[in-house]
């Protein structure tokens, strides 16, 4: 990277990039057609944000709840590291107790840390909890440094770095959180920044992490896209000031549909942590599922032993029934009808071979069992599964008794039925057309 890149351009006027982000259209999409070589580091892990991105899209937890959600965290984390660290809050007494909870555990991962604002007084926060990393939001676009807080570049960079010291004099391990990375002046500021803090880090001999912030979620995973909005570009050019993957990490919204691809980018190109909330949660649109980062982990560096991947299924349990989330019945890998299949000659294919029409060995992995969802588009083939998926029971579909219910099922959507029949109404048919040969359900 060239040395004009790394001293700080402080304008007078902001960088909006205008051509970019027109504001009255939808932001444009520009190829420099310059591509970048991926440089995917040897560990990737997840870090987590529900507990800090999480709260700001729903009522606070109670502590009680933080520290269950905690404890599944590192069920399924299984004492790897592939969840190493969650981020809180510090700012109200319940957000305080819910890290004492936590922090009473005692466990190595997911390790406590903190997030403040970019001042002195924040910091007392983090020294008086005693952690030993703590996020510090320092905005990096011009739309934040100029229009919200009001300071030129160099204002701004010199009030970081000053925290930033604090922190490190304090023996506690900054984490710089560049806000709005996807609309900042890279080489005029976000580079000289970061190398500001490789200096830091090599003068206290302590690592300096450095946050990608997509707040308004415009990252494209393009090679070829041009700055700022290209992930790979971005990590890129982190990596090549000799910025550790290590101390590198992601943090994504979904506000174009790109959370989760964006993420996954960021690890290939060099981002040692992809930063996550649990289902999506987050502000506004949400961050990288954490149970999709899992399985995406499992999928780029192969399934880790200790990972207890059925915990994710436990999670959303918790979820839906404690929490109040109303995950769609259609999200992947947690959802009510993610592995359900409605297509009769799907459902078919599920009977002759369930690998056809499944994803993966959702039982074995997931500990949820293929379904099949009845409608009038089910037929014999799904009546059949559903009735041997609860019943200890081998039937043949064209069994007089699966046509009689087939008849039952018909008859409904006959007379101008839209919704799908339920497990009650099937229990209930099965028992007329088994009469008193019921099978016993499975355990």
């Amino acid at each position: 990277m060239a040395e004009r890149n790394l001293k700080l351009v402080d304008v007078d006027k902001p960088n909006l990039y205008r051509e970019t982000f027109p504001y009255t259209e939808f932001p444009r999409v520009i190829f420099d057609n310059k591509a970048v070589e991926q440089d995917f580091p040897d560990k990737i892990w997840i870090t987590d944000t529900t507990f800090r991105d999480g709260q700001q899209a729903r009522p606070p937890y109670k502590p009680e709840q933080i520290l269950k959600i905690y404890d599944l965290l590192h069920e399924i984390d299984g004492g790897t590291g592939l969840i190493r660290q969650c981020e809180f809050f510090l700012y109200s007494k319940r957000d305080r107790e819910a890290v004492e909870l936590c922090r009473e555990r005692g466990y190595k991962f997911p390790e406590v840390t903190g997030w403040i604002r970019a001042v002195a007084a924040d910091f007392k926060l983090v020294s008086q909890m005693g952690l030993k990393e703590t996020g510090i939001l320092t905005s990096a676009s011009d739309y934040h440094i100029f229009l919200k807080l009001r300071k030129t570049r160099a204002q701004a960079m010199n009030g970081y770095l000053d925290v930033a010291k604090a922190a490190l004099d304090n023996d506690v391990i900054p984490r710089c959180h560049f806000e709005d990375i996807t609309r900042a002046d890279y080489e005029g500021f976000v580079l000289p920044f970061a190398a500001e803090l490789m200096k830091l880090a090599k003068k206290y001999k302590k690592p300096v992490k450095i946050r990608l912030c997509d707040t308004l979620g415009f990252g494209l995973p393009w090679a070829g896209v041009s700055l700022p909005r290209s992930v790979p570009k971005l990590v890129y050019g982190l990596r090549q000031i000799g910025v550790p993957s290590e101390w590198l990490e992601w943090h994504g919204h979904n506000d174009l549909h790109k959370v989760q691809v964006n993420a996954a980018t960021a690890w290939l190109y060099g981002c040692g942590a992809a930063n996550a909330a649990i289902f999506g949660i987050g502000e506004r649109t949400g961050n990288p599922p954490l149970e999709a980062l899992v399985v995406e982990h499992a999928q780029l560096k192969g399934m880790v032993e200790g990972v207890n991947y059925v915990a994710i299924t436990e999670l959303c349990k918790y979820a839906g029934k404690e929490l109040g989330f109303d995950i769609p019945h259609n999200y992947p890998l947690v959802g009510k009808d993610f592995n359900v299949t409605r297509a009769g000659i799907h459902a078919d294919g599920l009977l002759k071979d369930e690998e056809i029409y499944n994803c993966f060995d959702t039982r074995k992995l997931l500990s949820r069992s293929v379904g099949v969802a009845i409608t009038d588009k089910t037929g014999a083939a799904g009546i059949k599964h559903w009735v041997e998926a609860r019943y200890e029971i081998e039937i043949p579909k064209h069994d007089r008794r699966i046509t009689k219910i087939k008849d039952r099922i018909d008859a409904e959507y006959a007379a101008d039925r839209v919704s799908t029949i339920s497990d009650e109404e099937m229990f209930e048919w099965m028992g007329k057309a088994f009469g008193g040969d019921l099978p016993p359900l499975r355990k």
